[in-house]
């Protein structure tokens, strides 16, 4: 169903998946915090019937080499998406991201006006809730290092999100942890993720109200009804800011909508997309 590749992007190695025929158009998605290319395994197979769909694993995530020096700022990461879309060639395409990965997306799709077609913005704007930054500090600072099981990482993931699907439950676990040297298993993004949170550094310096407001693309906001993490008055704000953005909630999914309510995500981004 999917390629695995590998590429080297300044020194570093970086892992992604590809689904589809290799001419149809380009169909980029970004994963979020904690997450790798294939939480986008559902949707990707389905969208593989229209597009070339690839999901890379961001700096530090999933089978991509972690930052060698633990810098993980959007504009970092921005610098390692562009530098990827030039080793690709990628033609013009479209463009989802979810959390991390939509704070990179927009970043990029300001900075590259015309590269990006259509750009889809899950569940997070250019300001984070204060609750939603507590809550996920709080959860980070919590997780385990090691697990004895894939079966105790699957009840301690599930613990923290009783709204997964099982499927979607099953791809975040198994492709999100990798086996220790004493039998027990890890999470594979990088631990100095973690650290930084820990010690209190978690903070980005980056301005993306700038570059939101440049976005000339078609943009979606699908935000999660319950979501802490992207609030009513920040997608107000967002679309008073950017003329070419439009709203959709969907009920009962919180922050991860795409694994929360999968069927309804991808209804959503297979309309937009023109599916």
């Amino acid at each position: 169903m999917h390629r695995d590749h590998i590429i080297s992007l300044n020194g570093q190695r970086f892992h992604y998946t590809e689904w589809g025929d290799a001419e149809a158009p380009v169909l980029v998605m970004l994963h979020g915090i904690m997450g790798h290319a294939r939480t986008w395994d559902e949707e990707a197979a389905v969208l593989a019937r229209r597009f070339r769909v690839i999901a890379l694993d961001q700096r530090g995530h999933g089978d991509s080499d972690p930052a060698p020096d633990g810098d993980y700022r959007t504009s970092t990461m921005v610098g390692d998406f562009a530098a990827f879309v030039e080793a690709l060639a990628l033609p013009a395409f479209d463009l989802v991201g979810l959390s991390l990965g939509g704070r990179v997306a927009m970043a990029y799709a300001a900075a590259n006006p015309g590269r990006v077609q259509r750009l889809a913005v899950v569940d997070i704007g250019p300001d984070i809730a204060e609750a939603g930054r507590q809550r996920i500090g709080a959860a980070m600072a919590a997780t385990p290092e090691r697990f004895p099981t894939v079966e105790h990482v699957r009840a301690w993931v599930r613990a923290a999100n009783p709204r997964y699907t099982e499927r979607a439950l099953q791809q975040r676990v198994v492709h999100g942890v990798r086996p220790t040297a004493d039998g027990g298993w890890t999470w594979k993004y990088d631990r100095a993720i973690r650290d930084t949170i820990r010690a209190g550094r978690w903070h980005d310096p980056i301005d993306l109200w700038s570059s939101w407001c440049t976005l000339a693309c078609p943009t979606l906001i699908i935000r999660g009804a319950d979501s802490d993490i992207l609030s009513a008055e920040t997608t107000k704000q967002m679309l008073e800011r950017c003329t070419s953005a439009r709203l959709v909630e969907i009920a009962e999914a919180g922050h991860t909508v795409s694994a929360d309510q999968p069927e309804r995500f991808l209804t959503l981004l297979s309309d937009f997309l023109g599916v």
